[in-house]
């Protein structure tokens, strides 16, 4: 049995050591595991509002315009045409609102007052109010309603948040996690098969969002009874796929980056196998997987330039005639511009690296009825067969869209 014991305080800019000793055996090994726990990191997670824009929590009394960080925001965007000076016009009544990760909304401005980018705003809602953080304002509005095909808004921007409303807004926000976690659990008590990934309350606490997934359509109408006598609260339940789920948990992809879907692209398209096979990547389901269990959507990205680059390329179905024997492609390198060959009858494997455009010079020869005499005489590189483990299509259909 492994028993685990911490041998050092946790401080600010210390190191944390953990010991794990095996019980089980006479001779104990002591493995040292070192993390640097600082202070700012710590600061980091326990930060609430994180995923509404601010880099602290919010203060009832006193500005708060100087917290809210562009850069804290899921699908942040950054006002260009702030420093471009233009005449003298009546301003575009419209702004954006931020809520939660990437939950937002435009409302119009009221004629009387005057609003900036960082204001915590009171604003219409289904029911009761809510509160958001004003991220864009002027003619950049007009441009981002563009994008996002929203032609007509009918909400309205009430007032300022006061310091009351801000503190009701930080009891329901602390609120958020445990109730996740308690409707979790709850669902799996009563067999759902759903996971509830995010719970996001209104700024007025009369009502709380439920995002969940589930492979099969759910009947949470007991659920929903349930956490309506828990909370005492409305409840509205949203369904998200697998892609929506990890864009809002949010994480870093094999790239070293933030995941695409948590930053910028809020689009999903259909991730095909076929993208897969025409970049020549290994068909392995561990590394054409994203966090989501889908392939990833950056298999998408390069497809079309890869496309256009094939087009330069022989048919790989295309069989070379040598002396040595009939010899087929094995793979194709598209930066190198090389094809791969080797012979069939050949039992050691053996790859050899062709130029495409002496590729065409061999079929050229062959459509002449000529065979050539080697591939050795035209490969540029020969090496024997390196080939990762063999995957088909079938392992990829459990991560295909």
């Amino acid at each position: 049995m492994l028993s685990l014991q911490v041998k050092t305080a946790n401080k600010m800019g210390e190191i944390e050591k953990t010991n794990f000793l095996n019980e089980n055996t006479d001779l104990e090994e002591d493995i040292d595991i070192s993390c640097d726990h600082s202070y700012e990191a710590d600061r980091i997670v326990a930060n609430t509002f994180l995923s509404r824009g601010l880099s602290e929590s919010p203060r009832p009394n006193g500005d708060n315009k100087e917290i809210f960080k562009n850069s804290c925001c899921k699908f942040s965007t950054y006002d260009w045409l702030s420093d471009i000076k233009c005449p003298i016009k009546k301003r575009f009544p419209i702004a954006e609102v931020q809520f939660k990760n990437s939950h937002k909304e435009f409302f119009l401005l009221p004629e009387n007052e005057t609003f900036e980018t960082g204001d915590i705003v009171v604003v219409e809602s289904a029911t009761g109010f809510d509160i958001g953080i004003i991220c864009l304002m002027g003619d950049a509005v007009q441009v981002q309603m563009k994008s996002k095909n929203a032609k007509e808004v009918t909400k309205k921007i009430h007032r300022r948040a006061k310091a009351s409303d801000i503190e009701k807004w930080i009891n329901v926000v602390n609120k958020e996690y445990d109730t996740m976690m308690r409707s979790r659990y709850t669902a799996w008590d009563i067999n759902l098969d759903m996971k509830i990934n995010d719970v996001e309350f209104q700024g007025d606490g009369s009502k709380a969002i439920f995002y969940y997934s589930s492979d099969e359509r759910v009947d949470f109408r007991e659920l929903i009874k349930i956490l309506a006598d828990t909370f005492h609260i409305r409840i509205e339940m949203r369904q998200i796929g697998v892609r929506q789920e990890a864009a809002r948990l949010g994480g870093l992809g094999c790239c070293g980056r933030e995941i695409c879907c948590a930053s910028w692209l809020n689009n999903f398209q259909t991730v095909s196998t076929s993208a897969a096979r025409t970049q020549q990547l290994s068909l392995n389901p561990q590394k054409l997987a994203g966090q989501c269990g889908k392939l990833k959507c950056c298999l998408n990205f390069e497809n079309e330039a890869y496309q256009e680059e094939l087009k330069k390329f022989p048919d790989k179905h295309a069989i070379l005639k040598t002396e040595k024997g009939d010899a087929s492609c094995h793979k194709i390198d598209i930066f190198k511009k090389l094809m791969w060959y080797t012979y069939k009858q050949d039992t050691t494997h053996m790859l050899y690296a062709i130029h495409i455009d002496k590729v065409k010079e061999i079929l050229e020869e062959n459509q002449n009825n000529r065979k050539v005499s080697s591939l050795e005489d035209y490969a540029e590189i020969n090496q024997g067969s390196n080939e990762e483990t063999n995957y088909s299509m079938d392992d990829l259909k459990s991560v295909k869209d």
